[in-house]
């Protein structure tokens, strides 16, 4: 398959010029210790629509005949590719029909709205979605938009790789979000035409890494099932335009934990003040689980801010329990006057705030005479919750 040329993405920037952003690259310095030297974060997540997703989708488009944009497009999208294709058909004068899945978040919805699109919601699965979408092209004449797997596609997002050369000349490494490819197999075209030293390396959720088993088969295998918070690169296969392009030019794939997820939204929001949704903070996640893995200087794509808000409550504490700062203990206690009141104490001693507390004398599983306390704490870290479980062990409470 004939990949796509620095010339066709060179192409792709200059239709982009005034539609897009050059995005800001921002240092991590907190980041720098773990890989011994400079770390980078290129802000894809203070694109226009939240994403990178527009660059694709602008150039898609624009490269149709009059015809077929007379004709409208449609697109499948949970969020950040609908929000790309509304924007710019509205940009290009094209109708532009989205099906989202029924429990599209709020804000992904009424956003690909206010782009412009006419939006349907339609299946439980991405899937079921994406299948309506191509089904309604075919009876109506629409150009089905596919969020990765074409050439023009591919282009578009290579124009953030020309971007990662020029902010930051003396790169040795480029971490990428991943789900279909389309970002990554852009990247790497467009870095390997002019850097070919400089590594490449995509990033998968560990619950929908569909390029490991699929590079290691030559051809995109199909997993099962995804199940990660990490929707923007939950792709259960990668497509053949995609794959090729990861197969020749990505020198590695490497996986993240659903808790190194969550710390790195958790990261960037504290220590960058960046809202990152968890796809978008992959990158962040694999130079929080792999130290010293990534030769520096360093830059990862922040690929997309996109988050629910209800989402990013469940995430900022999933995180903090991941980081060791939010702990949960039951304890057993003297169901005597004064008990709780000296749990609470110990704990304030310590320096540790009180989320929430639960206290039962009424249990089974209780001898005569003594109470469960279940306490929600918010800590320091790792070592101040050690510091506390032996504190309270050492007051004489059980720590079940």
């Amino acid at each position: 398959m004939e990949l796509v040329t620095i010339e066709r993405i060179q192409a792709a920037r200059e239709l982009l010029k005034g539609v897009t952003r050059v995005t800001p690259m921002e240092h991590a310095r907190d980041l720098r210790r773990l890989h011994g030297g400079p770390v980078h974060l290129k802000c894809e997540n203070l694109q226009r629509t939240g994403s990178f997703k527009i660059r694709g989708a602008y150039t898609r488009i624009h490269g149709l005949t009059d015809e077929e944009r007379a004709r409208g497009v449609v697109a499948a999208s949970a969020g950040n590719h609908a929000q790309g294709v509304a924007l710019a058909s509205s940009l290009l004068g094209a109708k532009s029909t989205v099906f989202m899945p029924l429990r599209a978040p709020l804000p992904k919805l009424a956003a690909t709205r206010g782009y412009g699109a006419d939006v349907h919601l339609h299946g439980a699965l991405l899937e079921e979605t994406l299948a309506a979408a191509i089904e309604f092209g075919e009876r109506t004449g629409a150009v089905f938009i596919h969020p990765f797997d074409h050439q023009d596609v591919i282009a578009g997002q290579g124009t953030v790789g020309l971007e990662i050369l020029e902010q930051v000349p003396g790169v040795r490494t480029i971490l990428v979000a991943t789900g279909g490819g389309g970002l990554v197999g852009g990247v790497a075209s467009a870095v390997k035409a002019v850097r070919p030293d400089v590594r490449v390396v995509g990033v998968q959720a560990e619950e929908a890494a569909a390029y490991p088993p699929s590079l290691a088969a030559g051809t995109p295998v199909r997993l099962s099932s995804t199940s990660t918070m990490a929707d923007g690169i939950a792709v259960g296969e990668p497509g053949p335009v995609s794959f090729a392009h990861v197969e020749s030019l990505v020198d590695d794939v490497v996986t993240v934990s659903e808790q190194s997820l969550s710390r790195a939204v958790l990261l960037c929001l504290e220590r960058r003040k960046l809202v990152v949704e968890p796809a978008g903070a992959a990158t962040v996640a694999a130079l929080l689980q792999h130290p010293g893995a990534f030769e520096p200087p360093v830059v990862a794509i922040l690929s997309g801010g996109n988050v629910d808000p209800v989402l990013l409550l469940q995430i900022i504490q999933h995180g903090m329990t991941a980081g060791g700062r939010y702990l949960r203990l039951h304890l057993r206690v003297p169901d005597r006057p004064g008990s709780l009141v000296g749990v609470l104490s110990c704990v304030s001693g310590l320096g540790a705030n009180v989320l929430d507390v639960e206290h039962s004398r009424i249990s089974g599983s209780l001898d005569l005479g003594e109470a469960d306390v279940v306490l929600a704490l918010e800590t320091r870290g790792p070592e101040h919750c050690k510091e506390i479980e032996i504190a309270l062990t050492n007051a004489g409470y059980t720590v079940v």
